[in-house]
């Protein structure tokens, strides 16, 4: 490749990553193939469930033998990638997660501490960290983690035949400004998290489910699309001069090989997030900008989190609405003018909405405008806060 095609690609930004893939199931199994084949000798796969007989024709590095013994998915998951890549540098760790509305008992105390202290030592000793999880609350503490120290986070999910791929915007905690929205391609200090569209914090969605529901079902060749996108997002990251702060692509953008367009790196632009669908073919880049209310990177979370460590995620799993309240999101649902405020930024946007890049996508429309919304909130409340 850097012989023939791409002369001035830089291997060793993409040889050295310490990539740690926070599950290993369909979508960690595909993604940890797609490094390999990139040449990233360092990665760490965390799962904490055991190989099953209906896991072994969807999830690429398990065999019959693994279901037959039930091993856990990190260890064989391991043992599958040095036996196609003997030299590599790879781990599998056995962990549980702790998640919002997971209630933590006293006899699970100790144990849920050594996950986050250890889930903490992961996400620092890592330059990348994949969001491959099963449920969306699974999610919510290594987000938060990156967040806090400022790691990539990719996350990638999956439903039955629909997609999302998705980079996590940087965060500052000093930089107290609202995102700038009304950029066309906004840069990665200003792209939000898999939760900044959230208007209520994650909670325990398997509670009422039967077990046919708790299982993600997706059509067999989704996650091979995700894993590959998820990866390849990656490093098109490593490659483009801003690395992680690179400005989002759009669909209405050019992307023509232009050493003047400041959203081409040397392997073209660098996405927000790209949605997909297997039913019509179809796939789009759009943008989330981070919310200042966001239940899992915002500013009040990130700084609670540092003081606080565990107790803060105890706090998290174990009381309803703490993250709601914490974030302020509460109470901007609580205003009486609520319904007003929204009609109002509606009705700004409805003008805003015939500019070019907005023409063409409806979703991006919904997102600006939710985000335009909470934007205006921030600065009308400002002076009853002084």
């Amino acid at each position: 490749m850097k012989w023939r095609l791409v002369p001035d690609l830089n291997l060793e930004k993409i040889s050295n990553l310490r990539c740690l893939l926070l599950g290993a199931g369909t979508l960690g199994c595909s993604v940890a193939r797609v490094l390999l084949g990139w040449g990233i000798n360092n990665m760490t796969l965390v799962d904490s469930s055991t190989v099953s007989h209906s896991n072994t024709v969807r999830q690429s590095l398990y065999t019959h033998e693994d279901a037959m013994h039930r091993r856990y998915k990190a260890h064989a998951a391991k043992d599958a990638l040095l036996r196609i890549r003997p030299s590599m540098n790879v781990e599998g760790v056995v962990l549980h997660i702790p998640m919002p509305g997971h209630v933590v008992g006293q006899s699970m105390m100790e144990t849920t501490r050594e996950a986050v202290n250890k889930l903490q030592e992961l996400v620092n000793s890592h330059d990348v960290v994949f969001l491959l999880l099963d449920s969306r609350e699974a999610r919510w503490l290594p987000t938060l983690m990156c967040a806090a120290t400022n790691k990539i986070a990719i996350n990638a999910a999956l439903g039955f035949d629909s997609y999302t791929v998705q980079r996590h915007g940087t965060r500052i905690l000093s930089d107290s400004d609202s995102p700038k929205i009304t950029v066309q391609n906004p840069a990665g200090q200003d792209l939000g998290c898999y939760f900044c569209n959230d208007v209520t914090q994650p909670g325990n969605s398997q509670i009422d489910r039967t077990l046919d529901l708790q299982c993600t079902v997706s059509r067999p060749g989704l996650s091979q699309i995700a894993a590959g996108l998820a990866v390849e997002l990656l490093i098109a990251i490593t490659q483009h001069p801003q690395g992680i702060l690179a400005k989002a692509l759009m669909n209405t953008d050019d992307c023509q090989e232009n050493t003047n367009n400041p959203l081409i790196g040397l392997l073209g632009g660098v996405p927000h997030t790209i949605r997909g669908s297997l039913w019509g073919h179809e796939m789009k880049l759009t943008v989330t900008h981070r919310s200042p209310f966001c239940t899992a990177c915002s500013t009040p979370l990130i700084k609670e989190y540092q003081q606080r460590d565990f107790a803060f995620v105890l706090d998290s799993c174990n009381t309803p609405n703490y993250l709601e309240k914490l974030s302020g999101l509460e109470e901007i649902l609580k205003r009486s003018d609520l319904d007003e405020v929204y009609n109002k930024s509606f009705k700004q946007l409805n003008v805003l909405a015939h500019l070019k890049h907005l023409q063409n996508s409806r979703c991006i429309f919904v997102y600006f405008n939710y985000h335009f919304f909470i934007e205006w909130l921030q600065i009308d409340s400002k002076p009853n806060n002084n």
